[in-house]
């Protein structure tokens, strides 16, 4: 009887000890990103050798494969049934089918390459990323940076009493946060080190990378899986620059 009672007394104290199902890990305060510059340039870099891979073949879009199978049809025939100098036509028409599915893939890579090469070179991190601090809660992503006044500890009060002067020192907070709710995200992915959220909130369009390196520290999952109940894996055709 004795061990019966023991048992069942382990039992309803493993109950009270399991998580209850459902529920995501959030963050009880900010985690800093302590993102440095070369970590800030890694991550574009990423970015853009994920985003590189769509300038394939997977690109053309069906209407274009259909006119060049026309077009290749009509060639061929061509080829068939004319004879003599006309069928330089029908060759052109081949050759330009050919160039202009190197210059849709591989053409357009380069093209993106040269042209993020100079924005990466132009390219300074923020500030603010910095000295950045990111929270995760049920309701949005928090942000939390230094104030733009934070430098001065406070601002100097004086007043006046009878024959004497006092200052006394206004505390200003360090930090200001900022919540950007799921339901303000427009696009988002990741790459194996980073996660990439493209927002929009009152007009204004941001940015945010989370490096997968604080994830012992920060709930990336309970990130992905909020992002995956508001938008699908995919960022919009735009690069990130915060």
């Amino acid at each position: 009887m004795a061990k019966s009672k023991q048992t069942q007394k382990k039992s309803k104290s493993a109950k009270s000890t399991a998580k209850p199902k459902g529920l995501y890990p959030y963050t009880l305060q900010p985690v800093a990103l302590q993102m440095t510059d070369a970590e800030f340039i890694q991550a574009q870099k990423s970015l853009f050798q994920q985003s590189a891979q769509n300038f394939g073949l997977k690109s053309i879009k069906a209407k274009e494969w259909i006119i060049m199978a026309i077009t290749v049809a009509l060639a061929v025939a061509g080829l068939m049934f004319v004879k003599g100098y006309s069928t330089i036509l029908f060759w052109i028409m081949l050759v330009g089918v050919v160039l202009y599915i190197v210059l849709r893939t591989a053409g357009m890579k380069w093209y993106m390459q040269r042209e993020f090469d100079k924005q990466l070179a132009e390219t300074e991190i923020p500030e603010e990323i910095e000295n950045m601090k990111l929270g995760v809660q049920k309701n949005g992503l928090v942000m939390s940076m230094p104030a733009p006044n934070s430098a001065q500890q406070g601002a100097n009060h004086v007043s006046r009493g009878k024959g004497r002067k006092s200052t006394m020192q206004m505390k200003v907070p360090s930090h200001q946060q900022a919540v950007i709710p799921w339901s303000a995200v427009t696009s988002w992915d990741e790459t194996g080190d980073f996660m990439f959220i493209m927002f929009e909130v009152q007009g204004q369009r941001g940015s945010q990378i989370i490096p997968k390196r604080i994830k012992g520290q920060f709930p990336i999952d309970s990130v992905r899986k909020h992002l995956l109940e508001v938008k699908e894996k995919g960022l919009e055709a735009e690069i990130t620059n915060s």
